[in-house]
């Protein structure tokens, strides 16, 4: 079958535009001979021209020849791609943006449209995804095996729907396009100097391996061939986070409002505490309050292993077969150590950011009791794995016929790859804070805590294990998908292209939960010697900030080993009686068995899901070159294309709520409950391509073409999940919806292109998306279960009211009602539980759904310039997209909104020099601020720019040596809310350096 093709078959190379941007290649060129004496022909020299030159001049066969606006990048040699991560060599194209993950990229946005929103190809093939949306991890494959990627921006009947901004096609070596035996070597040492920064105790090896090989080979009469790649790597890399983990509270003065605050949380102008608040928010101004903060370093280890077995076999001159086979594995450990502090909503001073969607710049609590100080370990480890394999004929029936049939079958599974499952943590606190400071006025947050008097540093014999989490979780998809096309040519300037195709989509997720609900305590400090909280100072992780040595930070915390905590806690909670051993240990049950545990204390549920897409598609595509005044390249094409969604979920059924500590109201699970939904939806989707030749360097291209985007697999999980916890005032869920319809986009692109030089060139491109059925998330206030009831509100609650106790004051609450109703139904004073009664509220929950509502447009412009200058070696690439949205979130409103996410501008230079051994890279990649998620408070990304490096040197026609540095500037990256005093996260990662060899037999 014939996959993504984008330039006529002359062409033998399919590559990047701006390969500059991505390629340390060589670029040599050979001086041809001059002309003889007048009247003699002299004999001219083979010309050579490999590397950047070659790319660069492919490139713009690439722009200039393809149907519509397609862009890319190709290996420099068998086994030789310009970046170790695709994602890295993505983002250097015009128009893309990435997202990173551990300093690594991972997921590519396209012209504003989100990773979900774009299609990731495999040799034309779609590929399951496990990451909970339809975003294809990029960090998972190795670029080894990948001999070039194409970036379709303008939509074609022939290609799979799903590419809402772009469908990405990611081609993998052939061996029967790369004739004789080949055989490439490659070897190198990564150093992650963010793993330099860990505690000693975890820290990695300094120098980690990273190993890849490719064999190639055809045989003699050119009829077989088979390529055998692998690659294996290693990575050691830590990073240290600051964030309000649990998120920011909003409130408005305006009793009325219908905010999360229900009223103000600061006293009002003129009242008792009022004349220490500085620059109040005004009475109608949307506010926040953190509900935490936070501070963890963290120690990761990657093992990614590659491999791919590909033959074909021609058996005559116009039938060719290609079987091949596909395998990635990516297992990933991490190790947490954390330290945070919860806070009541009760400043007793505070200073405030100006205007609507304020915050506090810095805040103190002080509380009349003593509170905690709480610490955290986490120890996870999981395992992605992936198999594709694949059989294409294609067979030239005759001169006029083509016809092709594709079809594989794909599989990948995200789960745990270790003892304590892929979620968990094992807290501590220690009883000791009376108040603290919060400081988020500069980038990094400084906490101050108020210890007991005396207390000058964290005390050990103070320490104790609270609560715990052990979590399981589980995704497998699998795509089943048969694709059969044909091409008709109508002599040498037009055809017809035509093809069905089917496609079953499955992907299934599961979890588990494990979870104590102790964290007032689980057993006593006495139980823990003191050698095991060895201190440490968070302060020391954070040295690329400002604000890290401060000395008002109080950054002692414990670091103590996840496993002997936890082999300490079970050992402790199992001679208390309060439980069994089990209560420390993850299920990888997944059935609904797994929750019935006899003795157990802990809270215990399950969560199974399956969502199936069922789609069939028919397509035609006309194209054709004439003479109109200029030459004209057209192609018109529709593709008709129907999905079946089928959805159901069993969950653990929620049976009651337990009031613990002042702010822990715990949710208990019995039993479960099954939902199932379903949808199902058509379109057709039509394309038009126009290209003008206004000479022979100059084109102008115009397309219009209708594009879809389905939702992501977590929108389309009819679960309903409220957590563990909920809260005095009520809790959160969320559910997905099966029924949602996919995005629609009808595009516009226009594009100016003027080749002036034989690898220089200069564009300006234009484009327009016109999206319905955006998908946005809608809050609303549900009691979704008829028989879960909480103490807040209730009777014993009222009458702790009445006696003089504030909502506020819940320690108060429970000491009266402890005081006064200790054996009463629901209240048990030894075990510092108030339970839910019949006769008290239902529970509330701000339910979070996703909806399809609203349109929205974005357009943008991308500028590129590409030139070398001359023989010299030297050369520049440039390129800035420029992307603007009709709708953009209003910080000074609450409820629910809609706008894009992932809008930003991009920007990328680069210079190189490339010229006998020697070739150097420079590279800038910028992108600007931009909204990265909407919910109760919005999430933007502050604009971050990286300088990557790269010098190579070939010593032979055989050898090559290079160095590479990415972040050599060591960046961090920072998010925040409705303003930029209001923190989400701020990370410190570090710079990575390789240094390598390749050796090519």
């Amino acid at each position: 079958m014939k996959q993504l093709h984008a330039i006529p078959k002359k062409r033998l190379l399919t590559t990047a535009l701006l390969l500059a941007l991505a390629s340390p290649a060589i670029a040599q060129e050979q001086p041809s001979a001059a002309a003889g004496p007048q009247g003699e022909i002299s004999e001219l020299d083979t010309v050579v021209v490999t590397g950047i030159r070659a790319s660069l001049e492919s490139s713009m066969n690439l722009k200039r020849d393809s149907q519509g606006l397609v862009d890319g990048i190709v290996a420099e040699d068998i086994g030789k791609f310009p970046d170790t991560n695709l994602a890295e060599s993505l983002q250097r194209i015009s128009g893309v943006s990435i997202d990173r993950n551990n300093g690594e990229g991972s997921r590519a946005t396209v012209r504003g449209v989100g990773p979900d929103f774009n299609l990731v190809l495999l040799n034309g093939r779609q590929m399951p995804t496990v990451t909970g949306g339809r975003a294809f991890e990029f960090s998972n494959l190795a670029s080894e095996s990948v001999s070039a990627v194409e970036v379709y921006k303008t939509s074609r009947a022939e290609n799979p729907t799903g590419g809402l901004g772009a469908t990405i096609n990611i081609k993998t070596a052939r061996p029967l396009e790369n004739p004789g035996t080949r055989v490439n070597v490659g070897m190198k040492g990564v150093w992650d100097t963010s793993d330099d920064d860990m505690p000693k105790r975890v820290r990695g090896d300094t120098v980690t391996p990273e190993l890849s090989a490719i064999f190639s080979t055809t045989s003699a009469d050119g009829r077989f061939g088979a390529a055998v790649s692998a690659s294996y790597q290693e990575r050691d890399s830590g990073s240290a986070r600051a964030h309000v983990a649990a998120g920011w509270r909003e409130f408005i003065d305006t009793p009325q409002a219908s905010g999360e605050g229900g009223g103000s949380m600061l006293p009002l102008p003129g009242t008792p505490g009022s004349e220490n608040i500085t620059n109040r928010p005004g009475p109608n101004d949307v506010y926040g309050l953190p509900q935490n903060l936070e501070y963890v370093v963290t120690r990761t280890q990657r093992q990614r292993t590659n491999a791919q077995v590909t033959l074909q076999w021609a058996p005559t001159d116009n039938l060719t077969a290609t079987l091949d086979y596909t395998y990635a594995q990516n297992k990933v450990q991490a190790q947490s150590n954390n330290m945070s502090v919860w806070q009541g909503f009760n400043p007793d001073s505070s200073t405030w950011t100006s205007g609507s969607g304020a915050s506090p710049e810095v805040l103190h609590e002080s509380y009349p009791w003593i509170t905690d100080f709480a610490n955290g370990a986490s120890d996870t480890a999981t395992r992605y794995k992936s198999d594709s394999v694949g059989l294409n004929l294609a067979w030239d029936v005759s001169d006029n016929l083509s016809l092709g049939l594709d079809y594989h079958h794909s599989e990948a599974t995200n789960e745990p790859d270790g003892p304590y499952g892929s979620n968990n943590v094992v807290a501590a606190l220690g009883n000791f804070r009376l108040g603290n400071t919060l400081d988020f006025s500069r980038d990094f947050p400084v906490l101050t805590i108020d210890m007991l008097p005396g207390m000058t540093e964290v005390d050990p014999s103070m320490m104790m294990v609270a609560g715990s989490i052990f979590g399981a979780g589980y995704q497998h998809a699998e795509i089943d998908q048969a694709q059969a096309s044909g091409e008709f040519r109508f002599g040498n300037y037009s055809k017809l292209n035509f093809g069905v195709a089917a496609t079953d989509y499955k992907n299934h997720s599961a979890s588990t939960n494990v979870q104590l609900d102790t964290w007032g305590g689980a057993t006593n400090p006495g139980d823990y010697p003191d050698e095991v909280w060895p201190l440490a100072h968070m302060g020391d992780f954070f040295k690329g900030l400002s604000g890290h040595d401060d000395p008002a930070f109080s950054d002692g915390f414990f670091l103590y080993d996840f496993k002997t905590m936890r082999d300490l806690a079970e050992k402790a909670w199992v001679a208390s009686g309060k439980g069994i051993a089990a209560d420390y240990w993850p299920t990888f049950d997944y059935s609904f068995a797994g929750t019935q545990v006899p003795g157990t204390a802990a809270n215990r549920s399950n969560s199974v899901s399956h969502v199936r897409e069922k789609s069939k598609s028919v397509y035609l595509q006309w194209s054709s070159t004439f003479d109109w005044a200029m030459p004209v390249d057209i192609a018109a094409g529709v593709r008709w294309e129907k999905t079946e969604v089928e959805a159901s979920a069993q969950q653990s059924a929620p049976s009651g709520i337990d009031w613990i500590s002042e702010n822990e109201f715990v949710i208990r699970y019995s039993g479960s409950e099954f939902r199932s939904l379903g949808g199902k939806y058509d379109y057709v989707l039509p394309n038009l391509d126009i290209a003008l030749n206004l000479t022979g360097d100059m084109k102008l291209r115009a397309s219009y073409g209708e594009t879809i985007g389905r939702a992501n697999w977590g929108d389309l999980n009819p679960a309903l999940g409220v957590g563990g916890q909920t809260r005095y005032d009520g809790g959160n869920g969320g559910s997905g919806n099966p029924a949602l319809l996919p995005l629609e986009s009808r595009n516009i692109d226009l594009s100016w292109e003027w080749y002036y030089g034989d690898s220089s060139y200069l564009s300006v491109g234009y484009f327009h998306k016109k999206i319905d059925n955006f998908i946005a998330r809608q809050v609303s206030t549900q009691t979704p279960y008829p028989n879960l009831h909480t103490p807040s509100g209730g009777a014993y609650w009222d009458a702790a009211i009445a006696s003089g106790c504030t909502p506020a004051n819940r320690v108060c609450i429970r000491d009266y009602i402890f005081a006064n109703y200790d054996g009463q139904p629901g209240v048990d004073a030894a075990a510092g539980s108030i339970s839910g009664l019949p006769s008290d509220p239902l529970a509330d929950f701000k339910i979070d759904y996703p909806v399809n509502n609203r349109s929205d447009k974005l357009d943008g412009w991308e500028f590129n310039i590409q030139h070398v200058f001359g023989d010299s070696g030297f050369g520049l690439a440039a390129n800035y997209t420029l992307v603007d949205s009709g709708l953009t979130y209003d910080a000074g409103r609450l409820g629910t909104q809609f706008a894009m996410t992932g809008l930003s501008d991009t920007a990328n230079l680069v210079g190189f020099y490339d010229k006998g051994p020697w070739q150097v890279r420079a590279a800038y990649n910028w992108r600007d601020k931009f909204l990265a998620g909407l919910g109760s408070t919005p999430t933007y990304v502050e604009a971050y720019g990286q300088i990557d490096l790269n010098v190579s040197y070939q010593v032979n026609d055989h050898l090559s040596l290079s160095v590479e540095g990415i972040n050599i500037t060591d960046e961090s990256t920072r998010a925040h809310g409705r303003n930029s005093r209001q923190l989400h996260n701020i990370t410190q990662l570090g710079p990575r350096y390789m240094f390598g060899l390749r050796y090519r037999f």
